[in-house]
């Protein structure tokens, strides 16, 4: 019997309830969020980090110099 650190007992799922079940497993192992279809949470982890990079830059009140004349 496999349980989730909920208690539920895996196979308490319908096996259509995929999207459930890996969400549920995905919080087991503490990821944030569920991503299906994405085989390699380490694509994910790369796209965070440049995105976290740019954050600073995404909100300043004037143009980049590069598009200025």
């Amino acid at each position: 019997m496999a349980l989730l650190r909920s208690g539920i007992e895996v196979s308490a799922f319908p096996q259509e309830w995929d999207a459930v079940d890996a969400a549920l497993a995905g919080l087991d192992v503490g990821e944030p969020m569920t991503l299906l279809s994405l085989p390699d949470i380490a694509d994910w982890d790369r796209f965070d980090a440049a995105r976290q990079a740019m954050i600073q830059n995404l909100s300043r009140s004037a143009p980049a110099d590069r598009y200025r004349n």
